[in-house]
């Protein structure tokens, strides 16, 4: 098998030949603290994982070369970047999404593009506070505007079309995005103070990415349509069941109807947190697929095969506290997801971003042991 057809066959609990191999992916200051522990100085970041398959003696897959779709989600324009202040170890900065936030020194501003480490921050502003805020934020979402797709999208939809690998599409939630746009605290009170507004702004999402994918699936029908939404806590979900099915259920609802007419396979959604609450709101709304399954938020992959069956397959779920610790708690851990493994419809690795803490022997030793686990050893 392909590494498409692999990935597919597994979440849709067929029958792979063996399981993809996702161990976990770490983040900038892991690398550098595996840098003193034994991986090798001149081996960057991008570049990890061939380092990884070589330690292991796997050889890497030979796929075509991967065509990126290159369609942007995101506001257009963006916000400036830009420093406000400097002082006792902290930076206040405005990111490309409007927020103003506090950061350590240790960082800088190109940290709150992508997710390249973990950079704890206090907001103190957001840029949807209210209505006259809000008319102008949609402004910034219109699905014309030049870059939201590339000038050769249609051709590299066409070189697409016969790979082997796996092509996918990935946006925000509804309670992501409007996390966003408003803040946490700022979005729940608006929910309560003013859900009207909170409805509008869940519409306009729902029609703006629904749009977007329209034109996508004109072109090529991608593998997975995934989507971060982030909304739960270590025990509890964000928000009540009742909210989560007015603001966020109809464009659940919507994207995965049209990812599954389209003939997409996989409709994957990511929270952080306890999902225990959510998976049958996801389920009912027509997601397949769901990640990461942190366990220190108490989410438990047995029980929840017990309790969904084969209606929700999972990606993630092995304990990064165990990963840490090594030795026979690592053993003990792999053996603890082992019955979901054999089950079907479980891609089984590192429960977020593989923290610092994980050193590289004991990486190096996890992912052997998950390798025979998945079948590459």
């Amino acid at each position: 098998m392909n590494p498409r057809q692999r990935y597919i066959e597994t979440l849709t609990f067929g029958t792979p030949d063996k399981i993809p191999f996702k161990p976990g992916i770490p983040r900038e200051s892991t690398i550098k603290a595996w840098k003193e522990q034994g991986f090798p100085a001149e081996v960057d970041r991008a570049d990890w994982f061939s380092h990884l398959l070589k330690t292991l003696g796997i050889t890497p897959e030979q796929t075509q070369p991967k065509i990126e779709l290159d369609v942007n989600f995101t506001m257009i324009p963006r916000f400036e970047e830009k420093v406000l202040e400097h002082k006792n170890g902290h930076y206040v900065v405005q990111d490309w999404k409007g927020n103003i936030c506090e950061i350590s020194d240790e960082f800088d501003i190109t940290y709150l593009r992508e997710a390249k480490d973990f950079v704890t921050r206090r907001w103190i502003k957001c840029p949807v506070e209210n209505r006259d805020d809000w008319e102008q934020m949609k402004g910034r979402y219109d699905v014309d505007a030049p870059g939201r797709f590339s000038e050769d999208f249609e051709q590299r939809c066409k070189k697409a079309a016969d790979r082997d690998y796996l092509l996918d599409v990935y946006f925000s939630g509804p309670f992501w995005q409007m996390r966003e746009w408003c803040g946490f605290e700022g979005l729940c009170f608006m929910m309560i103070e003013q859900p009207d507004l909170v409805a509008e702004m869940a519409e306009f999402w729902n029609d703006f990415i629904a749009t977007m994918l329209e034109r996508v699936f004109e072109h090529v029908v991608p593998d997975v349509v995934y989507w971060s939404e982030d909304m739960a806590y270590k025990a509890k979900a964000m928000i009540s069941p009742a909210m989560t099915r007015q603001f966020c259920m109809p464009s659940w609802r919507r994207w995965a109807r049209q990812a599954k007419s389209a003939g997409c396979p996989i409709v994957d959604v990511d929270s952080d947190g306890f999902i225990g609450e959510l998976i049958p709101l996801w389920i009912e709304s027509g997601v397949n697929v769901c990640d990461p399954i942190e366990v220190a938020a108490h989410n438990d992959i047995n029980e929840f095969r017990r309790q969904f069956g084969k209606k929700m397959a999972y990606n993630g779920g092995i304990d990064k506290r165990a990963m840490a610790k090594g030795g026979q708690i690592i053993r003990d851990e792999l053996k603890r997801i082992e019955p979901v493994v054999k089950d079907g419809g479980f891609i089984p690795g590192c429960d977020h971003g593989v923290p610092s803490d994980v050193s590289w022997p004991n990486y190096i030793d996890y992912a052997r042991q998950l390798a025979q686990m998945t079948g590459w050893l």
